[in-house]
């Protein structure tokens, strides 16, 4: 598991894609305390799930580090401030999987659902483009709420639900439909 994170996290450093790093603070020249960013990280998910994850970290050198190991199979990353809005993530190891694959831009593995919090939302990914780095006229950059997320699913599963390029961003809809990336997009309030 360390060494998964390691190599998702080297390969993020590279595509400048996935969404890790550290919070704001008051001074944005001082680095976030390990606490700041543990207080970030598991605010992507309920207490009861990153009370007992993981915790990483990206530092400035482009290095993952673990902030507090974890023992339920959960791993939470803090907010990236150069995206537009907060962004912790907390995922399941078949999530992470995905999330490697979409970084490597390798199809994802087969039968492994995998399940993402983000309960402090996003606003920081194109609803059309799985690679797109900012907001641009043609990307269908979205606001969500607070949700969770369902990858690597049958393609049929999504079909199920909205896949709209500009997506009612309240009920579930899918996000990069049409991709090997595609996943479910829940709101939970």
């Amino acid at each position: 598991m360390r060494q998964l994170i390691k190599n998702v996290c080297n390969t993020m450093i590279v595509s400048s894609l996935l969404l890790t790093m550290n919070v704001y603070t008051a001074d944005k020249n001082s680095p976030p305390s390990d606490k700041e960013m543990i207080a970030s990280a598991v605010s992507a998910a309920p207490a009861k799930v990153s009370k007992n994850a993981t915790i990483v970290a990206m530092e400035a050198d482009g290095k993952m580090r673990t902030l507090r190991q974890g023992t339920n199979g959960f791993t939470c990353m803090p907010d990236n401030p150069a995206t537009p809005g907060p962004d912790p993530m907390c995922m399941d190891k078949n999530a992470m999987e995905w999330v490697h694959a979409w970084v490597a831009h390798k199809p994802p593995a087969t039968g492994k659902i995998g399940f993402m919090y983000m309960l402090a939302g996003g606003t920081d990914a194109s609803n059309t483009d799985p690679y797109a780095t900012k907001p641009a006229p043609n990307n269908h950059w979205v606001k969500t709420g607070p949700h969770v997320m369902i990858v690597g699913a049958d393609a049929g599963f999504y079909d199920l639900y909205p896949k709209s390029a500009d997506p009612d961003t309240s009920v579930p809809y899918v996000m990069w439909a049409g991709t090997p990336y595609q996943h479910l997009m829940a709101p939970v309030k």
